[in-house]
Parts: structure tokens; sequence; C-alpha cells
């Protein structure tokens, strides 16, 4: 007899495969060594079908969605509104290729109802909350800290059937920002159970020349790409367009020379997400870094 999850998910799938456009059914079928989501955080102001829709005629074969506070999805109402919102995903042709969450461990609150949903909908990675450092707290201790809490929370990912993510962030107070550290954390624990998402600005915002090192060193742990662009200007870091930045073509060649086959999510982050106002700058921003993107790994649009 079929379970909860298996019904569900089968139930979705066969709802939104019989609305798929016929474009929408050859996107379904034919997946791409790297397929191309978009981050929807300046997308909040839309119904989930006008996203859809926008995003799926841009070109993405998904998207990365926010079940967090403030984000497409309260972590409170995950139950009830992200199954509506993969339908109107799947009407276009489009996946929920992640979920970005607040959960750093067991002791979420809404853990249980934010994954379990997502695993019921065959939704299967999830990015997880940063670690901050307490300067106050000798970081050998901060590290077994977070090898305890990471060790059980990928234990329960395995059980359930999903797999979460961390993203390396730079600054100093982060927890992989030079990326040994999250190295050293993971040592014992599955990347199919909690991975890397690998942040290519934010690695070489922190690791300028010596990335490539760190990069070669996490890279099996590596289950997802984020892709944004940045330059140093006054002594800050400012978030720009693909390709008008310091991301280095470099980077690109080692993923198409890896064995890398993973989801890449486009990041565009140089315009307000906080004004509705600009949704459509938002939506041009993100088809144009979209082509940047297609051309640097030598993807035909």
């Amino acid at each position: 007899m079929p379970n909860r999850r298996d019904f569900l998910a089968g139930t979705l799938a066969a709802a939104s495969l019989a609305s798929l456009p016929a474009q929408g059914l050859h996107a379904a079928e034919t997946k791409s060594r790297w397929p191309i989501c978009v981050f929807t955080k300046p997308l909040n102001s839309m119904s989930f079908d006008e996203m859809a829709s926008s995003l799926a005629e841009a070109g993405f074969d998904g998207v990365e969605a926010t079940v967090r506070k403030g984000g497409n999805v309260s972590p409170a109402e995950a139950a009830e509104k992200l199954p509506e919102m993969q339908q109107a995903m799947r009407k276009h042709g489009l996946e929920i290729t992640l979920i970005t969450t607040d959960i750093g461990g067991m002791d979420d609150p809404h853990r249980a109802t934010v994954l379990q949903t997502a695993a019921d909908l065959g939704i299967s990675r999830f990015r997880m909350r940063y670690g901050k450092y307490d300067r106050k707290q000798p970081i050998a201790h901060q590290l077994e800290q977070w090898k305890q809490q990471f060790g059980s929370l990928a234990d329960y990912c395995g059980k359930i059937g999903v797999q979460a993510l961390y993203q390396n962030h730079a600054g100093e107070n982060y927890l992989g920002a030079s990326l040994w550290d999250l190295d050293r954390v993971l040592t014992d624990v599955s990347p199919d159970n909690l991975g890397v998402v690998y942040d290519i600005r934010h690695a070489q915002v922190e690791g300028g020349m010596s990335w490539p090192v760190t990069w070669r060193m996490i890279q099996p742990r590596v289950r997802m790409l984020y892709v944004k662009d940045f330059k140093w200007i006054d002594g800050r870091v400012a978030n720009v367009p693909l390709g008008d930045g310091l991301v280095s073509q470099k980077f690109f060649d080692a993923v198409q020379a890896s064995d890398l086959k993973c989801p890449i999510s486009l990041h565009e982050e140089y315009l307000d997400h906080r004004d509705p106002a600009l949704v459509p700058k938002h939506l041009e921003a993100m088809s144009t870094d979209l082509k940047t993107l297609q051309k640097r790994l030598g993807i035909e649009s």
C-alpha cells in the first residue's frame, strides 16, 4: 500500500505533467549536466504562477525557493504552501531544485514540518543556516560542536530522504568562509546526506588567488554550485552582473573539466530585492545573467 509521501508525490506529478505544454514536457525529460535554477528572493511579491511563468520564459530549469521568515513560503505554512508552489512551478515545466531554510540542526522548531513536507513532495535539497563563530570560545571546541550537530542532522536527512547543503560565505564570523574549517567539520559526514553548495563569489572574495586550492579540496563534498559576481569598490565588496566582476572564467573551465554533474543556482543580488517595483528589472537581469552563465559553461541557450 503506498504511503503518504508516495501518494502525494505521485498525485502532484501526474497533475503537473498533465498540465505541461509540449516544451515543458521536453524540458522535464531532457536534463542538462548542470540544470540551472534561480534564487527567488527578489520575487517575493509575485504569485507562484506569475513567478513560474516568467522564469520558464527566461529559460530556467527550476527555482531555489526561500522557505524561511519573509520568504516565498513561511516555515509554519510549509505543509500548505510548498505544495502550491511546486504545482505552479511544474505547470510551467520547472522544478523546485532547492529550498533555502533557516534550519541548522535538529533543534529547529520547524525542521520536521519543512523537511518532511519537502521529502513528501520529492524536493530533495535544502540549504542550511550558516554557522557563526563565537569570538569568546575556542575555535577547536566550536568545530567539535558543529561536527556533532551536523552529524545528527545528516543522519536525520538520510532517514527521510533529503540532502542538507551548507554554503560557504565570506566573512570573519562564518563557519566555512575559508572552507578548511568546513571540510574538517564534515570529515565523518556523507556528502549525500549533508554536502556543500559551493559559492564561487564568496570563495573568491575570501580566498583571493588561492581559491583553486580550496576548490579542489572541497569538490568531493560539492553537490550544488552558486554563481554570482562581485567587485571591490573603495575597499568593500559590491555585487555586480555576472561577467562584469572578478569571478574568473578559470572557475567555469574547472567545472567543465571536472566530473561534477549537479544543479547550479544563479543569484542576482545587485538590485534591491526589497522593492517590488524592481521585479521587472530583476527578471531582466536574471535573464541576462543566465545567458552569460550558459556562455561561460559552453551551453547553447
